[in-house]
């Protein structure tokens, strides 16, 4: 086939309760990706037999392939092997092969084997059996009607990513007939502008093409833009890839702070040492946001000149002696500037937060100030939010951050 298409379903309830995070979903949408299978839908389900046989029969009408993660252990509340079986019209059968086999496991881990691990030998009708041998969850494969398969995994991580590589991805490409294709994907990162005002900068010519494709993912004070491609090599992928970045960069390349891992931190801390300018900080209301993040990756501590923080807006305005009235944007674009004479050839940033404030008030004007100062340069940005917003932190260190990379990058490009 063409294209492989698949669906991974989670299952447990402790993944609803929000007790464990689901990192094997990610890893099997990663190594999928990485041979050339679309995922096109996750979902989790909890341990109920009816809503699981639910989740795999919607599964089944819009995909090829149904990975399931989790539930295949000996208790009562395991009930992957059920939702299956009713899913795809089918009884379970014991094995006593695999009885054996289980009942031999736990002799050789000198463990007393319950009652309940017979469970773990009953199999769909028909299914082809998925040797385990890093673990007791026996797995499973359910061949369907019109090529479909649905494929069950141990949610144990060390056991579904050593079955998922040795058994899964060897099944898929014997049974479909896989090309040698994989998906490549770059993310160029972007801060200083908002997701909607970059949507509008990237044009629809390129968010609605099908291969490269280009899509935005907003996070906390910046948005990556990822660029996905899908070849026979990687070295086609990535020429794919490189044809598309170059005209995003010409789009929104003003914008443009890294590709992939890089950090916003990092990439500042390099343009402030290869330029010799250093950093001095003002904070009020919301901690060291910047200082704790710059510190991460210049632990030589050679860039920061200067570094005061304050416990609100009223104790930062006495230390600068600047009298009452004075708005939020304003007390930060003037600790900017006094941040930016800590010493020669430095630039100040500021931030200034009410911090019993939260998200729950309507003057956007009075949570929380931003500003950057730099070589007679000023710059600043005001929140409805104030210290008490979870988003604060992030958002704030992430603004100014970005504010004082373009702002060196404009000065030093003239």
């Amino acid at each position: 086939m063409e294209h492989i298409n698949a669906e991974i379903i989670s299952i447990g309830t402790e993944i609803l309760l929000g007790e464990i995070t689901d990192t094997n979903s990610v890893f099997i949408a990663r190594t999928l990706r990485d041979v050339g299978v679309n995922v096109y839908y996750m979902s989790s389900v909890g341990d109920n037999e009816q809503r699981i046989s639910d989740v795999i029969r919607a599964a089944l009408a819009r995909v090829d392939v149904v990975i399931t993660c989790g539930g295949l252990g000996p208790t009562v509340d395991d009930m992957t092997r059920q939702g299956v079986a009713a899913a795809t019209g089918r009884g379970l059968t014991f094995h006593q092969n695999l009885f054996d086999a289980i009942s031999e496991r736990f002799a050789n881990f000198k463990v007393r084997m319950t009652p309940n691990n017979a469970r773990q030998a009953y199999l769909p009708d028909d299914a082809l059996l998925i040797e385990n041998p890093v673990g007791t969850a026996p797995c499973f494969i359910v061949e369907y009607q019109e090529n479909k398969a649905v494929i069950s995994l141990p949610g144990v991580p060390r056991e579904m990513k050593y079955l998922m590589i040795e058994a899964v991805i060897p099944y898929l490409k014997r049974h479909y007939n896989l090309q040698e294709t994989i998906i490549k994907a770059r993310v160029l990162r972007t801060a200083g502008i908002g997701e909607s005002t970059l949507d509008s900068r990237i044009g629809d010519d390129l968010l609605q093409q099908s291969n490269p494709t280009v899509g935005l993912a907003a996070h906390a004070g910046q948005v990556d833009v990822r660029i996905t491609a899908k070849a026979t090599s990687v070295e086609i992928a990535n020429r794919m890839i490189d044809e598309v970045e170059a005209i995003l960069r010409e789009r929104i390349g003003t914008y443009v702070f890294g590709i992939d891992n890089e950090r916003i931190e990092g990439v500042l801390v390099q343009l402030l040492t290869d330029n010799q300018v250093k950093v001095g900080l003002l904070q009020a209301g919301v901690g060291d946001v910047i200082g704790t993040r710059i510190r991460e990756v210049d632990s030589s501590g050679q860039v920061i000149a200067s570094s005061e923080v304050y416990t609100s807006p009223g104790e930062l305005q006495a230390k600068l002696g600047i009298g009452e009235g004075v708005s939020l944007r304003d007390l930060a674009e003037k600790a900017a500037e006094g941040a930016a004479q800590q010493s020669p050839e430095a630039l100040g940033m500021a931030v200034v937060s009410h911090p019993e404030m939260g998200e729950d008030h309507d003057d956007s004007e009075s949570g929380t100030a931003i500003a950057v100062y730099f070589a007679g340069q000023k710059q600043s940005r005001v929140y409805g939010f104030g210290g008490q917003s979870e988003v604060a932190p992030e958002w704030t260190s992430t603004w100014a951050m970005s504010m004082a990379w373009r702002m060196l990058k404009e000065k030093f490009a003239e």
